[in-house]
Order: structure tokens, then C-alpha cells, then sequence
């Protein structure tokens, strides 16, 4: 790799590694290095530590280096685009043109024909896809393990999960194997493993990214997301695949810019029925943020939104229901998990009549939940209750007592999802065992600008994109 004629000899591979979409982006763009370079670093880190890690279903070595190929001599040409060159991952719920979308799962069908629109509006920003990240099963659990596929391993402690249902896009940013990744979330996914990877993850507004042609997966709760090493990264993603109208890179701009004073409610409480211990270390956490928060000019208080019971009566069976339709969809769903087979079949008992009246009572019960946005710009939650599960820690149980355990580690996301409403990890610390915790922020809905613009004023006067797992 030295011996290329452009390759950047002032700048270390794995701190190119790390730089950055925003960053590679630039020294592309400006002739610093080459996108065949570049991609070779990831390529020679994924074969160095992929195989303890398992951040990767399949890498795509010689397609991304076509396409790599291709993006530089569009660079040499003088064409500007905004990730031209730059690696992504990209979550092995979303389709990639000759590639299975596997859903982590022997059940699978073939290669699908087309890219899926997000993929599609990647590409056309310059993207060279880099590979397709591990999940579990159907995305059900938040830890990445299948019975297929193995256990994707945390960067940080690899004796424990990554989380999921993004736990290899997590894992594969956090360790330095991609530039920035997408994700999806349909009650978590892509916030509560950046959370345990210690990197920044954005839940978008719903219908922000399009999910075609996988539309209105989960029953409307799952929407598609950046996993990124900082927030500027994040906000490029959002800008290249946004398919809501709006001024040409506004994300970007909004991480560029300070949020102006905002009104901040500080919540710990737990918005599920059940009862859940939240640790220290999270609890922590919000306090922390709320003295920053305050520190910086806003107006941080402590209140909490209505979580009515009612709420879980309207997710709990879209969520059932969506992993349903997801194992009837399989090719041959005979080769499922039987954990996943025995989930499938709860959804079974709710029908289509009874998801169109979840759906129309979702509005009134949004608007309960959102009253809170009428006094404040965003809300404040710890990222998770504890931290991450030991790899295996489920292997033997069933579907219904492992929800009923995993939802005690990360109570704090699937409310948005009912909403709707955007989402973001920011990365705080580092608990007792040596992994990554965050804080939750929640804007007001179609507001990623403010969460944007907050989580990067977080993160200049608290960085951590500089921090590197021991896995990398």
C-alpha cells in the first residue's frame, strides 16, 4: 500500500482509519489520498480483526474495489460529490444489488436484483460499499448472535455483545473497519449498540430514509440510520439519503453550527411498566449532561414525559407482528431459530384489522407523549439501563423470557419510535467494565437539525472520536 503513487505517506493507516467520513471525504477531494488507499485500509484491518470481532457478514473485496477504482478517476476528472470515494457499511437488513439480504438468518432467499433506495441514493452521493454488517436473527434482539452466523463480539470488551439489531455496523465504525455505517432501528437498533460501542447514532424522523423496498417494516416503527464516528459524519449520511425536501447538506450545516439557548428536560425515568434497576454509571450520566448542558447557556431542568401504559399496548403487538411478517416473508422460514419461529407466532394473533386501529390511535397517543415538546426543545435519557449482555448469556433461553430480559437493559428507546420522532446516542463514558455509555437526546418531530447541532456542541466540549477500543 505505500507504494501507491498517492498514497499520503505523512498519514498513519490506522489513523486514516479513524479520520472520518467528513475528513477522508476532504483529503479526497483535495488529492491527500486516493480511494484505492483508502479502501485497502479497511480491507487490511477487517482481515487483520474481523475475525475476532464478526463485525461483517460478507465483505465485498473485489466489487469495492471496483468501485473504488471507478471514484477515483471520477476524483482525478475534478468531480465533486459529497463521499465520493469514502467506504460505508451497510446493515444486512437493506439490499445490496448480487448480494443476500440474509436478516441474519438461514432462511434467506437469493441475491436480490436492485439496491435498496437508501443504497441507491449512497451510490449516487459516491459511496463504495464496503461490505454488509452482521445482525440477529429477523433484528429481533438488542445483541448481535445467530445460530448461523455467529456472535458479533464488542470492540470494547469482547466478552460481551455490541448490542443490536446494528451491532456489526456499531462494532465495525467503532473499530476502526468503516467509515461510517447505515443502520435501522424499529425499537432501538441503531441507538442502543452505538451506546455500547461508544459511537454516534441517529434514529432519523420516520419516513426521513426510505425503507423501499422494504416500506413500512415493523408495522411502521423501523426506519433506516446513521452509525458514525462523530455527528458531522452522521449528518452527511442524513443529507445524502434524505428524501424529505429541503435546503442542499442543511444537516451538515446544522452540525456546523451552535444550537442558540434551548430549553432541556433531564429524564431518568423509565418509560415501560416493568420494573428496571437503571446503574449508576446511566444515571450518571444525565446528571453530567445536565451541569454540561448548563454550562454551555441552556436552560436544563428535571421533567419527565407521560409514558401512559397504553403505549406498550400499541408498540408491543406492531413490533409482534412485524417480526411475523418478516419470518412469513423468508424463503424458507422452516429454517428458522425456533426462538425466533415461537416470536413469529405471538404476532400471528394480531390482524391486519387490529394493526389499522394500533395505527390510528398512534396520533392521539403521540400527542400525549410529545406534550412535553410544548415547554422544552429536547429531552435527555440515559442511552441504556446497564450495559451490554455477555456473548451467549441467552443461548438457551426462549423468546418470551429473553425479551423480557434484554428489555430491562434498554427500556428507553422504543417510545420514539411510536412517535416517530428523532432520536439520537451521544457517547459519554466508559462504565465498570470497560464499555461505552451514552445519553439519549429526543427532539421535537422532523427536528434532527436540533439534535444535530446539540450533539456536536456536546461533543467539541466532550470529544471522543478520538478514542479507540482495545479490538482495533
Amino acid at each position: 500500500m505505500p507504494g501507491h503513487p498517492r498514497y499520503a505517506a505523512a498519514v498513519d493507516p490506522s489513523d486514516l482509519a479513524f479520520a472520518g467520513a467528513a475528513e477522508q471525504a476532504r483529503m479526497l477531494a483535495d488529492g491527500e489520498l486516493t480511494a484505492p488507499v483508502l479502501l485497502e485500509a479497511y480491507l487490511e484491518r477487517i482481515e487483520r480483526l474481523d475475525s475476532e470481532l464478526r463485525a461483517y457478514r460478507v465483505v465485498l473485496y473485489d466489487r469495492a474495489r471496483e468501485e473504488a477504482d471507478v471514484a477515483q478517476r471520477r476524483l482525478d476528472a475534478g468531480e465533486r460529490l459529497p463521499l465520493l470515494g469514502v467506504p460505508i457499511a451497510v446493515k444486512d437488513d437493506v439490499d445490496v444489488a448480487g448480494e443476500v439480504t440474509t436478516y441474519g438468518s438461514g432462511a434467506h432467499g437469493p441475491a436480490v436484483t436492485s439496491d435498496a433506495e437508501v443504497v441507491h441514493r449512497l451510490r449516487a452521493a459516491g459511496a463504495v460499499i464496503i461490505g454488509k454488517t452482521a445482525v440477529p436473527e429477523l433484528m429481533i434482539m438488542p445483541f448481535t448472535e445467530s445460530l448461523t452466523f455467529g456472535a458479533t463480539r464488542n470492540p470494547w470488551n469482547p466478552t460481551r455483545t455490541p448490542g443490536g439489531s446494528s451491532g456489526g455496523s456499531a462494532a465495525a465504525v467503532a473499530a476502526g473497519l468503516a467509515a461510517v455505517a447505515l443502520g435501522s432501528d424499529g425499537g432501538g437498533s441503531i441507538r442502543i449498540p452505538s451506546t455500547w460501542c461508544g459511537v454516534f447514532g441517529l434514529k432519523p424522523q420516520r419516513d426521513r430514509i426510505s425503507l423501499e423496498p422494504h416500506d413500512e417494516a415493523w408495522q411502521g416503527l423501523s426506519v433506516n440510520g446513521p452509525i458514525a464516528r462523530s455527528v458531522l459524519d452522521a449528518a452527511l449520511i442524513l443529507d445524502a439519503t434524505s428524501t424529505m425536501p429541503g435546503p442542499e447538506g442543511e444537516f451538515a450545516a446544522a452540525a456546523a453550527r451552535v444550537p442558540g439557548r434551548l430549553r432541556i428536560a433531564l429524564s431518568t425515568k423509565v418509560p415501560t411498566p416493568l420494573p428496571v434497576r437503571v446503574g449508576e454509571k446511566q444515571l450518571a450520566a444525565v446528571d453530567q449532561a445536565g451541569a454540561l448542558l448548563r454550562e454551555l447557556g441552556h436552560d436544563a431542568i428535571v421533567r419527565d414525559p407521560e409514558y401512559p401504559v397504553s403505549l406498550y399496548l400499541n408498540y408491543l403487538p406492531r413490533f409482534l407482528r412485524g417480526i411475523s411478517d418478516d419470518a412469513d416473508a423468508q424463503a424458507h422460514p422452516e429454517r428458522l431459530e425456533s426462538r425466533t419461529r415461537n416470536i413469529a407466532r405471538l404476532g400471528r394473533f394480531f390482524s391486519d384489522r387490529r394493526m389499522g386501529s394500533l395505527r390510528a390511535a398512534e396520533a392521539a397517543l403521540s400527542a400525549r407523549i410529545q406534550s412535553i415538546f410544548d415547554d422544552v426543545d429536547v429531552v435527555v435519557t440515559p442511552g441504556a439501563a446497564t450495559g451490554p449482555s455477555r456473548i451467549g448469556a441467552y443461548q438457551r433461553r426462549g423468546g418470551v423470557s429473553t425479551l423480557l430480559l434484554v428489555a430491562q437493559r434498554v427500556p428507553y428507546q422504543q417510545v420514539w419510535n411510536l412517535t416517530g420522532q428523532p432520536a439520537a446516542a451521544v457517547p459519554w463514558d466508559l462504565d465498570g467494565d470497560g464499555v461505552p455509555t451514552s445519553v439519549q437526546l429526543v427532539g421535537r418531530p422532523y427536528d434532527e437539525a436540533t439534535l444535530l447541532s446539540l450533539s456536536a456542541q456536546i461533543e467539541a466540549a466532550r470529544p471522543w472520536a478520538h478514542r479507540r477500543p482495545p479490538v482495533s
